[in-house]
């Protein structure tokens, strides 16, 4: 392939997982915050990321029209069935490159930090070779 074309094929990648990152991380939260409260409101979500009501709520609208969250005005936040498959698949995406970057010796702090970004852009074909790397540590 010449690197031209690479290239491009690198970058509508990226941009499409630039594309998604918020969503996932949006319905990821939702998962979590249910988890632990059993029940999600905007002014969570606001709180969790650090953002206004208003781009909270701005999200979670296009998230509903996409299908992945549900409510009501002043109702509690739901996961859709494609929310929650979503949600477990980044948890468990999250996860395995976390626990990847650990094996390699990175700090808590910073794996967190880094496996948040670094999970919205790790190939199947990557993570799968992350997640057989860690089967293989295991004594």
């Amino acid at each position: 392939m010449s690197k031209s074309r690479n290239n491009s094929v690198q970058h509508q990648r990226t941009r499409h997982d630039h594309a998604s990152e918020r969503a996932e991380d949006y319905v990821e939260a939702v998962y979590e915050i249910l988890e632990q409260r059993e029940v999600c409101r905007l002014v969570d979500l606001a709180s969790y990321f650090g953002v206004s009501h208003v781009t909270a709520n701005r999200i979670v609208a296009r998230l509903q029209k996409e299908g992945l969250l549900s409510t009501k005005p002043y109702q509690p936040i739901c996961l859709t069935s494609k929310g929650k498959e979503l949600a477990i698949r980044c948890r468990e995406r999250h996860v395995i490159v976390y626990q990847f970057l650990l094996s390699l010796g990175v700090e808590p702090a910073i794996a967190a930090i880094d496996a948040e970004g670094i999970e919205h852009h790790v190939s199947q074909q990557t993570l799968a070779r992350f997640k057989a790397f860690l089967v293989s540590q295991k004594p």
